[in-house]
């Protein structure tokens, strides 16, 4: 018995009911497609395991070029602290093995101009970083049989090969350390709830917390950034004003509470502990100095883009670990 041969572009069209030129515009991310019509190619390509066809494993062709795509506003990719701890430290273990580093903008207003070009221009492999739940670059880039590598976990229906943190655990050692110490009327401040390493961390704190019996914990929504914190903050010391402790998932929504919380007459830890989550530079030079949970951001980077390079089937999850400092 012989192997059969891989699905091709015909194979696909036939199986949506489509024309090949309209599968190969999906493929490329042309907005001349219905949203109908695109979800009946994606589902042929996955029914079928339709890949691009590229060199053998281990075989390394020349002009090999790996980009970065960060899914966040440009601004927001030059000025947040984790994506100057992680993208260096992926471009270094690429330079490694002789391999360059282009840095891309994926935010959702970018993504019709950022898919096609990862597909069709000389990319041949993508760190993608920070993908959230739909977003149109993810879902392309998994259909497109271009190797991939997610930096944190890939958003819910993608089946793409992933390093992550164990953020989940890290949630748990924060809500932890607040029942150490005694706290007991506890609030959160949570990230994008469409992202999953955002959801694991809250997630992770609050099931630690029920299982202590602590169920009524008021939650309130940032973006990681310290504006986003400092609204969450006083949204919630509107909600439980004589709270006692406040775990945010960044450490600049942390350091942004804690502001908040001074300019309430709160005392750090005295009144109101606070931990955050990153052990960033911010939170070194935070007053009180933060307890944070640290992730290995360096680690993460590096260890993506050499996966990436080997494309190795493992999915590898990092440990965190509080850090206990003055905050909390």
């Amino acid at each position: 018995m012989t192997d059969l041969p891989p699905p091709t572009l015909a194979h696909v069209a036939a199986a949506a009911g489509v024309s090949p030129a309209t599968v190969s515009r999906v493929l490329t991310g042309s907005a001349r497609v219905t949203t109908s019509t695109r979800r009946q190619v994606h589902e042929a390509l996955t029914r079928l395991g339709y890949t691009r066809q590229r060199a053998p494993h281990g075989q390394r062709r020349d002009g090999t070029l790996v980009a970065a795509v960060v899914c966040e506003q440009p601004q927001r990719l030059f000025t947040e602290p984790f994506y100057a701890r992680l993208l260096p430290a992926a471009e270094a273990a690429l330079a490694a093995e002789g391999v360059p580093l282009a840095i891309m903008s994926a935010a959702t207003r970018q993504s019709l101009l950022t898919g096609p070009a990862l597909i069709t221009g000389r990319m041949t492999g993508v760190l993608l970083v920070g993908a959230p739940d739909g977003h149109p670059v993810a879902a392309m880039l998994s259909a497109s049989g271009l190797p991939v590598r997610c930096v944190g976990r890939p958003p819910d229906g993608l089946a793409l090969p992933y390093v992550d943190m164990d953020n989940r655990d890290g949630g748990r050692q924060a809500a932890e350390r607040l029942l150490l110490t005694d706290r007991r009327s506890i609030a959160a401040i949570a990230g994008p709830a469409a992202l999953p390493g955002s959801r694991d961390r809250i997630e992770g704190f609050l099931q630690t917390l029920a299982q202590a019996g602590i169920t009524d914990v008021p939650v309130a929504y940032g973006d990681f950034s310290h504006r986003s914190g400092a609204q969450a903050m006083h949204g919630l010391l509107r909600r439980r004003p004589m709270l006692d402790a406040v775990f945010a998932v960044s450490d600049a929504m942390a350091v942004a509470a804690q502001h908040v919380l001074h300019r309430a007459g709160r005392r750090v830890p005295d009144d109101v502990a606070v931990i955050g989550f990153d052990d960033s530079p911010l939170a070194l030079h935070a007053s009180p100095r933060l307890t944070s949970v640290r992730q290995p951001v360096e680690e993460l980077g590096a260890r993506a883009a050499r996966l990436l390079l080997h494309q190795t089937p493992d999915n590898p999850v990092l440990p965190t670990e509080l850090v206990v400092r003055e905050s909390g």
